[in-house]
């Protein structure tokens, strides 16, 4: 099957399923890349915890903070919502900020983030950003921020009314009512901006060496694997991941490494039309997507 007959049926797949999205795979010894929509801006999401570590981490290695020191944080001090992590402790707890990037970039702590983000705010994020030459992506808010949305204000039986909402208050030029949802104000990027990052992690560039290998580690050490991973993860490869959810918002970017050398990375950023929570079908979805690019791109150079 040629790319075009590819593309073309996997665009029809995604419509069935009620997704639209960016998608790109890139060969990372090649460079060659096939994509669906990969210049379509989407918010971010919980993605933006991996520039998040890049510019904490070189903040670290130009010695404006030590990986070692202990932040305080207070039971209600960081009020971001989340399943996991610091939201959940019960007490006052001192945590290295070595550690607040584990819980936030591999759990995806947003409350963990939040305290990184106290020390090293957004708009520092994306100065670090321009200084290392990575664009398309905006870093312009905190994880707090983020989670003030309509969904955190209803109770778990209207959640879909928050979903609706989602689907169908978008403007043409991807404004939203809903601020987080809002290219214009909230954090985003596109696929090929999160693809560019991947690259930057994985081969050499502007990226302190030591900086990527640290991201690349804790990428690794992602534990949410219901997304991507059940396609990308074999005992001949290794995924390294970080997913993104937000309202109809999925997002999974990540570097698959294959035994036999090749590497490709992966970026999926979707939008459901299906006002619904909990999307196993969605998720399949765009795991299976994803996967044909890659194995499209894998045959050819095979």
């Amino acid at each position: 099957m040629n790319g075009q007959t590819l593309l073309r049926e996997l665009r029809e797949e995604l419509d069935a399923g009620g997704l639209d999205g960016s998608f790109l795979v890139r060969d990372l010894r090649t460079g060659e890349e096939l994509g669906i929509e990969p210049d379509l801006e989407l918010p971010s999401a919980s993605l933006v915890k991996v520039p998040l570590a890049v510019a904490v981490l070189e903040r670290v290695h130009r010695g404006e903070l030590d990986g070692a020191t202990q932040v305080l944080v207070q039971p209600g001090r960081v009020t971001t919502p989340g399943p996991i992590g610091v939201t959940r402790f019960r007490h006052p707890a001192r945590i290295s900020i070595d550690d607040l990037l584990y819980l936030s970039t591999c759990l995806s702590d947003s409350a963990a983030a939040d305290a990184l983000f106290e020390l090293t705010p957004p708009a520092e994020v994306a100065a670090v950003l321009r200084a290392l030459d990575l664009r398309g992506v905006t870093v312009r808010h905190t994880m707090g921020e983020l989670n003030q949305t309509p969904a955190d204000r209803l109770s778990p039986a209207e959640v879909d009314l928050a979903h609706i909402l989602a689907i169908g208050a978008g403007t043409p030029g991807r404004g939203h009512r809903i601020p987080q949802l809002d290219i214009t104000r909230a954090s985003s990027g596109t696929a090929r901006a999160f693809v560019d990052l991947l690259q930057a992690l994985w081969t050499p560039s502007a990226i302190t060496p030591e900086v990527a290998a640290r991201v690349r580690e804790l990428m690794a050490g992602n534990v949410l694997r219901h997304r991507l991973a059940p396609d990308f993860s074999s005992d001949a490869s290794q995924w390294s991941s970080k997913t993104g959810t937000l309202l109809h918002l999925r997002h999974e970017v990540g570097v698959v490494e294959h035994a036999d050398g090749q590497a490709f990375a992966v970026a999926v950023m979707t939008a459901s039309r299906v006002p619904a929570y909990s999307q196993p079908g969605a998720e399949a979805l765009m795991a299976r997507v994803a996967r044909a690019l890659r194995d499209h791109l894998r045959a050819a150079w095979a």
